[in-house]
C-alpha cells in the first residue's frame, strides 16, 4: 500500500591533322605493276591478343548497360524520376491544413504528390485495417497511441534513416518511446501531444477565494466546499465532476490517473489490487459519500455540466477547448496541471500518431514524408497552420518546442505534464471498437459496481479478469 495515498476513502576529340604538303619535292615513282593510288597500310595485322581485348571491352560496355537498364533505372525511378502518389488518411485536420505542410514537402520533393483525406472518425479503426489488408488502403495514416496491438499486421517500422531510437527519445516525450517502440522497432511519429488536465471555472473559484488546487488534500477540501444543493439534497452546483462513469467524460482517463497516481501497474492491475480498489473506492466516493458527495449520476455529462456554469472543476483534454467554448462562448475557465500525490507525479497521454503501411507499394517515399514531419521545422508549421482555423494548434509533441508555448495559458498546462505522463488502454473518444472500448466496458462494470454497493476488492477481481481477456485477443507486434 503506497505510504502517501489518499484514496481509502510517440572525345577527347581524334581529329587527324592534314599531312603537310611536301612542297617542291618530286612525286616518287610508284611501284612496278601497282596503282599509284593503292593505300600501303603501315599496321600490322590485328593478333588474336587485340581481338580478345577488344571482345572484353565489348561484354563489359553490354554488362555495364544491362546492369544500368536492370537496376538503376528502377532505382531512379524510385528517387524522383517517376511522380508517385500517396495517400493519407487523418481524423482532426482540415484538408486546408495539411495541404500547407504538405506543400513544403514537396518543394524538396516535387516528383511525390500527397492526397491528404480527412476521415470519419465512425468506425475509422475497422475500415483502416480492412481497407489496408485488402489493398486498397492508405499509405500514411493516423492512429491512436494505443491501437498498436490492433494494428501489428498493417503497421511499417520506420528504419534507422528515417530516425533513430536515441533520436526518437531525445526529440519526442518519453511516453512516446514507451507506446510506439516495440520489440526496438520505432513504428510511427507524433505530431502532438495531450495530457489529462484540470479545468476550473473562474467566476467560481473567484467568488469562493480560491485558487487552482495543488494537491488532492486540496482538491477534497474545494470540492466539498463549491458544492451547492437543495434543500431535498439535489446537486445544484458541483464542486467536482467525477465519482461516475456514465456521464462523466474522460471516466476511464481518470480512474487511469488515479491508478496510477497510487502506484498501479496498468499492465498488471492484480499485482497491485490492494493500491487498485483504494483508487477506485477514492473515486467512487464522490457520489457514494452521501452528505459530502459532489456528484450523481442523474446530472448532465459533465462536459455539458461545465459548459453550463454548472461545475467547479472538470478533468478534459486540450480539444475539450474547442467544444466548451463552442458550447458556452461567454464562460471564464482556467486549465492547470492535475492534482497530485506527494513523490507519484503522473496524468494521462492520449495522442494520436502518423505511420506508414506495411502493405504501401511506395513505403520509401511514405516514410521519406513521416521523416519529414519529424523535423521541428515541420512541427512548428503544422502548429501555426492548424492555428488558422481554430483557436490553437495541437499541442507540440517534440521536447525542444514545449518553452514556446509559455506565453499561451491554454495550451502550455497540456505539454508542461508531458514528462510525468503515461498511456493507458482504459482510453476515452478513441472510437476504436476494440481493445479500448471493451477495456472501457470493464473499467465502468467495476466502477458501477462499487457506485451500487459493491466492495472495491472484488470489483478489482471482476475487472481483471475482464482486462486479461481482451489483451489475450490481441496479439503483440511481429518482430521486425
Amino acid at each position: 500500500m503506497n505510504g502517501n495515498t489518499i484514496f481509502q476513502t510517440p572525345p577527347e576529340s581524334s581529329g587527324q591533322s592534314k599531312p603537310a604538303q611536301n612542297q617542291g619535292a618530286a612525286p616518287s615513282s610508284s611501284p612496278q605493276g601497282s596503282s599509284p593510288f593503292a593505300f600501303r597500310s603501315s599496321r600490322s595485322p590485328i593478333s588474336p591478343r587485340g581481338i580478345l581485348k577488344v571482345l572484353i571491352v565489348v561484354m563489359l560496355i553490354v554488362s555495364i548497360g544491362y546492369i544500368i537498364y536492370s537496376f538503376g533505372l528502377p532505382l531512379l525511378r524510385r528517387v524522383g524520376i517517376t511522380e508517385v502518389t500517396l495517400t493519407y488518411w487523418g481524423l482532426w485536420e482540415e484538408p486546408s491544413t495539411m495541404q500547407s505542410v504538405i506543400a513544403e514537402f514537396n518543394r524538396d520533393h516535387p516528383n511525390i504528390k500527397i492526397n491528404y483525406s480527412k476521415q470519419d472518425h465512425k468506425q475509422y479503426r475497422e475500415r483502416l485495417v480492412t481497407r489496408i489488408q485488402n489493398g486498397t488502403g492508405p499509405d500514411i495514416f493516423r492512429y491512436h497511441n494505443t491501437w498498436i496491438p490492433m494494428l501489428s499486421d498493417v503497421l511499417a517500422p520506420l528504419p534507422s534513416d528515417v530516425i533513430s531510437r536515441d533520436e526518437f527519445g531525445r526529440t519526442f516525450y518519453p511516453v512516446a518511446s514507451r507506446d510506439l517502440i516495440k520489440n526496438g522497432a520505432i513504428y510511427g511519429i507524433p505530431l502532438e501531444i495531450d495530457t489529462l488536465a484540470l479545468f476550473i471555472n473562474k467566476d467560481i473559484f473567484d467568488s469562493a477565494g480560491l485558487s487552482a488546487p495543488k494537491d488532492w488534500i486540496d482538491f477534497i477540501n474545494y470540492s466539498r466546499s463549491l458544492t451547492v444543493k437543495d434543500s431535498g439534497g439535489q446537486i445544484l452546483t458541483s464542486g467536482a465532476a467525477l465519482g461516475a462513469f456514465n456521464n462523466i467524460n474522460h471516466a476511464p482517463d481518470i480512474v487511469s490517473m488515479l491508478l496510477v497516481q497510487n502506484g498501479v501497474d496498468l499492465n498488471n492491475i492484480e499485482g497491485n489490487a490492494e493500491e487498485a480498489a483504494e483508487a477506485l473506492g477514492f473515486y467512487a466516493s464522490f457520489v457514494t459519500a452521501a452528505d459530502i458527495s459532489t456528484w450523481n449520476t442523474s446530472l448532465d455529462p459533465s462536459m455539458i455540466a461545465f459548459s453550463k456554469g454548472n461545475v467547479a472543476m472538470y478533468f478534459g483534454y486540450s480539444w475539450d477547448y474547442f467544444t466548451i467554448k463552442a458550447l458556452n462562448p461567454g464562460l471564464v475557465f482556467e486549465i492547470h496541471p492535475v492534482p497530485q500525490l506527494q513523490g507519484q507525479n503522473a496524468t494521462i497521454a492520449s495522442y494520436w500518431v502518423e505511420g506508414v503501411s506495411a502493405k504501401s507499394q511506395y513505403q520509401q517515399e511514405a516514410l521519406l514524408f513521416l521523416k519529414f514531419l519529424a523535423e521541428k521545422e515541420t512541427a512548428q508549421k503544422f502548429f501555426s497552420e492548424s492555428s488558422k482555423t481554430r483557436a490553437f494548434g495541437e499541442p507540440y509533441a517534440r521536447i525542444d518546442l514545449a518553452d514556446s508555448l509559455k506565453d499561451n495559458p491554454i495550451v502550455y498546462p497540456f505539454v508542461s505534464q508531458g514528462s510525468i505522463a503515461v498511456s493507458s488502454f482504459f482510453s476515452s473518444d478513441t472510437h476504436d471498437n476494440g481493445l479500448n472500448s471493451q477495456m472501457n466496458t470493464y473499467l465502468g462494470d467495476a466502477v458501477n459496481a462499487v457506485i451500487n454497493g459493491g466492495s472495491p476488492q472484488s470489483a478489482v477481481v471482476t475487472l481483471t479478469e475482464g482486462v486479461n481477456q481482451v489483451k489475450n485477443q490481441y496479439s503483440p507486434p511481429a518482430q521486425p
